[in-house]
């Protein structure tokens, strides 16, 4: 089974998950936002699974530096719009692997993919 890795090149997080699931043998495909985008319906999915919250970055610089009246009231549609525009606004990493998605990256959850 191959996952697939959602995220961008220039992420340090990003690396930590590719240097893992290369160590652990863990086959993925890698999917660029900066290059190929995110579909809605593909985000769509991810926010009803997870929720909006889970997956806006609100801590990264992209996210940070939208005008004030961009990041008031935010809403789920709202989070929608804004990271479709500017994926680099979802957490990274996003892993889907065997139906489940998981978003950014820790040793331990990662660890139990191979199990």
């Amino acid at each position: 089974m191959t996952a697939t890795l959602y995220g961008i090149k220039n992420c340090d997080t990003m690396k930590k998950a590719w240097t893992f699931l290369d160590q652990a043998g863990v086959a993925y495909d890698f999917h660029d936002y900066k290059k190929a985008g995110i579909d809605r319906a593909t985000l769509e999915g991810w926010v009803r699974q997870l929720g909006w919250e889970v997956l806006l970055n609100r801590a990264g610089t992209t996210f940070k530096k939208l005008p004030d009246a961009d990041k008031a009231g935010i809403d789920e549609a709202k989070a929608i719009t804004l990271m479709l525009a500017q994926p680099s606004m979802i957490k990274r990493p996003v892993l889907h692997h065997g139906g489940k998605l998981y978003v950014g990256f820790k040793p331990e959850t990662y660890a139990q993919l191979s199990d």
